[in-house]
């Protein structure tokens, strides 16, 4: 379905392609499936930090003949948590269901249709690796892969959220070709920065077994201290990328500068959390809060990539 009408940039005729009639269901269904995204990192961080990546011992069942725990088995509270884990991953793929048929039938570009398969190839993916990860006793490699895995979904599942209402036309640059160059130098530096976190959290006393807390080799307080090395660049990086954006804008569109803004502001939040956490021994509430912060860091450099263009 098409529309034409005149742009708001050059004044001349336009051909857009147009939402679809019923389109109203595409936003709530969009946020659903974000927020979704966001909650499978809080409750794998709660697993986690509870010890009970092993509550369920095998996969797909969660103990031998049964898929749902049982009263006799025993691994207590930690099967509970890790079978609400594994049952919104359930709910995580028929939101991502419901996202591809509201993507196709709703949406008019083809990015976004790329992105709704690929976040529902992603929970089917997640939901293999995480049965591996049981398989093997948590082996730190798949333990920060299912993590890592879900901050691409998060940023996918961000993009469909962002993007639902941009039509065909195309994306109109607000800010000079050096400044998004930068922005994407910094998002990459920032998917470094939460590689090396997985690292972090895999060498400390969270990191998912309760029999074995340390799983990799580095010493926690080194690789902790490379960690926040890191993040002291990532956050430079975003001040440039903030300052520029807003002072390069075209056409005084305030949008950039607002976008990377909030992704600093999420970056010192989290730096905040991750420096009291460390000098505070790693507090249960601190490290899901510093999860949580992680993947609103993801949504925010997604946020901010997008912002430096207008369709």
């Amino acid at each position: 379905m098409t529309s034409t009408s005149t742009s708001p940039i050059t004044g001349g005729p336009r051909t857009d392609q147009a939402l679809r009639p019923g389109s109203r269901w595409l936003s709530p269904i969009l946020l659903a499936n974000l927020v979704a995204e966001v909650a499978i990192v809080i409750t794998g961080g709660l697993v986690r930090v509870t010890g009970s990546g092993l509550g369920c011992p095998t996969w797909p069942e969660c103990v031998d003949g049964s898929i749902t725990p049982t009263i006799d088995q025993a691994e207590g509270i930690h099967k509970w948590i890790e079978f609400g884990n594994r049952t919104l991953t359930g709910v995580l793929g028929l939101l991502a269901l419901a996202t591809i048929v509201a993507v196709w039938r709703w949406a008019p570009r083809r990015a976004m249709k790329v992105a709704a398969v690929t976040v529902f190839v992603g929970v089917l993916v997640q939901a293999v690796l995480g049965g591996i990860t049981v398989l093997l006793g948590l082996h730190p490699a798949t333990v920060a892969a299912h993590f890592l895995v879900s901050m691409g979904l998060v940023a996918a599942a961000s993009y469909l959220w962002i993007a639902r209402h941009e039509t065909g036309a195309a994306p109109l640059p607000l800010v000079p070709p050096i400044v998004t160059r930068l922005a994407w130098a910094t998002t990459a530096v920032g998917g470094v920065v939460l590689f090396l976190g997985t690292l972090v959290t895999g060498s400390g006393p969270h990191s998912g077994d309760a029999d074995e807390p340390a799983r990799l080799g580095f010493d926690p307080r080194t690789i902790s201290w490379l960690h926040a090395d890191l993040v002291m660049l990532f956050v430079g990086l975003v001040v440039a990328t903030w300052l520029t954006a807003r002072l390069t804008s075209k056409d005084a569109d305030r949008a950039p500068g607002r976008a990377w803004f909030a992704v600093l502001a999420v970056s010192l939040a989290q730096g905040v959390v991750g420096y009291v956490q460390y000098f505070t021994n790693l507090p249960e509430a601190l490290v899901i809060a510093h999860m949580l912060g992680a993947t609103l860091l993801v949504v925010a450099l997604t946020n901010g990539i997008l912002a430096l263009r207008r369709r």
